[in-house]
């Protein structure tokens, strides 16, 4: 008889955003008149820039020619995309990557589940707390995180980091020394950034006990403030030690086209192998690449024109951050980021659990946001409210709010 993977039956039922949605559901189904805001999930309401999709139509009617059309791309991502990555993203700001670094995908998430694969299953894993769910989960899958602890809110093989008030929501090196380390700056879903001598200190920890860094860099287009790097690369001795995975979603809006990269220095080895190579192989095997339209889409990204109206994009929701950061202090809540990053993460009041405040919210005010312990055990107390609605429903939420 057949078995199955019992790595699964370890998880929660069900992922926690599909927790959020079913309790919305249930909540819709008895009140089908109510308005509700949904400020919980991290999906964009804006639509694609007028640039995008005028490279979007131009592809699509090259696929309609006999010389225009495009089948299965290169495994890594056509050239002319991730040569402006190359440029834009790294050699800008004085970062040694090359094109030939750089693997194109469907997605940020994708990379970052897929990418433990290469790594051996006995490897000791550490991540912060609160973190973003699939860095657990998929190391979970993949039976390297033991057994579900409650005294530790957490799988026992895991090497947890708490990010609290106390330390300002940045790790601290671990005593413990993992062998791979999950960092994501600004963070999700604290709002947290970090200063390039903070992460240079993680790169010479990496370097000096042969760790691996996994640096999800997806929210780097909402730094707003001075001595925050863009990449982990802009630390010395980086290359040696760290893979940085990117997202096109939240900058450019693309969380419905999906796109994508990872960056694998080719001086990153283990043991004599290349983990380029590994990666490589891996992306191969499993992945047919980001479609050709959606890949000509990026390039438009980083033309002159794209670079402006994105950045009139971030502009509208690290407004939007403003708005809700600002309306709840003057409300008398405790409130943290939402300066370098679109999330902002709520103390919740009055002692409530995180899920007793999704409650009250959802059921009296009819906002939707994210309970903080669906992060992990340091998450609890705090609730993460997201700053990509419209305009419009982000103002109508605070004055919901206020009336708590």
């Amino acid at each position: 008889m057949f078995t199955i993977n019992d790595n699964y039956l370890k998880l929660q039922g069900s992922y926690l955003f599909s927790n959020i949605a079913k309790k919305v559901a249930a909540y819709k189904e008895e009140n089908p008149q109510a308005n509700i805001i949904r400020l919980g999930i991290g999906d964009v309401t804006q639509p694609l820039a007028p640039v995008i999709i005028e490279a979007l139509h131009k592809a699509v009617d090259e696929m309609g020619t006999p010389e225009g059309f495009h089948g299965y791309g290169p495994e890594q991502g056509y050239e002319f995309l991730r040569s402006a990555i190359a440029k834009n993203d790294y050699q800008a700001r004085g970062c040694q990557i090359d094109a030939d670094e750089i693997f194109v995908s469907d997605g940020a998430k994708c990379d970052v589940g897929n990418i433990q694969e290469i790594f051996g299953i006995d490897n000791k894993v550490a991540v912060c707390d609160p973190v973003y769910p699939v860095y657990v989960d998929t190391n979970v899958m993949a039976g390297r995180a033991g057994s579900f602890d409650q005294a530790i809110g957490g799988f026992n093989q895991l090497i947890y980091m708490p990010c609290t008030e106390e330390n300002g929501f940045a790790p601290e090196l671990p005593n413990e020394v993992p062998d791979m380390i999950y960092l994501c700056f600004p963070n999700n879903p604290t709002g947290a950034a970090i200063t390039k001598d903070a992460l240079q200190a993680w790169v010479d920890y990496a370097n000096k006990n042969g760790s691996v860094i996994l640096y999800d860099a997806a929210y780097e287009a909402y730094i707003s403030e001075p001595g925050i790097p863009h990449s982990i690369y802009e630390c010395e001795g980086a290359r040696t030690c760290a893979i940085e995975m990117h997202s096109f979603s939240k900058n450019a809006g693309f969380t419905g086209l999906r796109l994508g990269y990872t960056v694998i220095p080719k001086e990153l080895v283990c043991n004599g192998v290349s983990l380029h190579s590994l990666w490589n192989r891996r992306h191969g095997t499993k992945y047919n690449g980001a479609p050709y339209i959606v890949q000509r889409a990026g390039e438009a990204v980083y033309s002159e024109e794209g670079k402006k109206q994105l950045q009139a994009q971030v502009a509208y929701y690290m407004e939007n951050a403003r708005l809700i950061r600002e309306g709840l202090a003057d409300a008398g809540f405790t409130a943290y980021g939402g300066v370098n990053a679109p999330y902002i993460w709520l103390k919740t009041p009055d002692g409530l659990t995180s899920w007793e405040f999704f409650d009250k919210l959802l059921h009296e005010v009819q906002v939707v946001g994210t309970p903080g312990s669906g992060f992990g055990a340091s998450g609890e107390g705090f609730f993460r409210l997201t700053a990509f609605g419209t305009k419009e429903s982000t103002i109508e939420a605070l004055a919901r709010i206020r009336r708590l």
